[in-house]
């Protein structure tokens, strides 16, 4: 099966590929329909209840990923230990996740920042940080929206449509990553709630 990524998405290494769980799948479009699947069922399940206590957590990220993916990679819920065109090196992935979720602790308890706006940095530096061979950005996506959900606030609608796909909308979403790889956060601030 040949892979085509979309602009800013991360290719993955032959190992990581030969982790496929499903042998039926021979297409692109057939392993995005399969992970989207897999994804819509751990958003059901994220969602379906009212709390889950200290959600910020690496288990907690670990398990939102497995949960995401476990139909559809070995690798589901494992940190990656490659580099990558993105991210921290591997071996730093886990403190400067801890050091992310620790931040967002504090940011919150002491109302350092609007509450959209601890929401949106959060996303930026869980997407830096990188942790996963793949599906950061959507693992990611939905981390931010569970944050914003458990404190009664309403989730980012993200440009209203799938970011997987090329597209006006996902270069636009990536266009302000990189903005907000510059400290500058006015374009993702606007983007999460378009």
């Amino acid at each position: 099966m040949k892979f085509e990524y979309p602009s800013g998405a991360t290719p993955l290494d032959p190992n990581e590929i030969d982790g496929l769980i499903p042998s039926h799948i021979s297409t692109q479009s057939e392993l995005n329909e399969w992970e989207a699947n897999n994804i819509l069922k751990a958003e059901n399940w994220l969602f379906s209840k009212t709390s889950h206590g200290n959600f910020l957590t690496i288990d907690f990220v670990k398990l939102l990923h497995k949960k995401m993916f476990d139909e559809t990679w070995t690798w589901a819920g494992q940190f990656r230990s490659t580099e990558r065109n993105i991210g921290v090196q591997p071996y730093k992935i886990a403190s400067d996740l801890n050091d992310l979720l620790e931040d967002v602790r504090c940011q919150i308890i002491n109302q350092s920042f609007p509450f959209d706006e601890i929401a949106y940095r959060f996303h930026h530096r869980l997407v830096v940080i990188h942790p996963f061979p793949n599906g950061n950005g959507r693992h990611a996506r939905l981390m931010t929206d569970l944050l914003l959900a458990q404190a009664g606030q309403p989730r980012f609608t993200w440009g209203r449509q799938k970011l997987e796909s090329e597209g006006p909308i996902r270069k636009q979403y990536i266009s302000a990553l990189k903005k907000a790889d510059r400290h500058d956060y006015s374009a993702l601030a606007e983007f999460v709630r378009s």
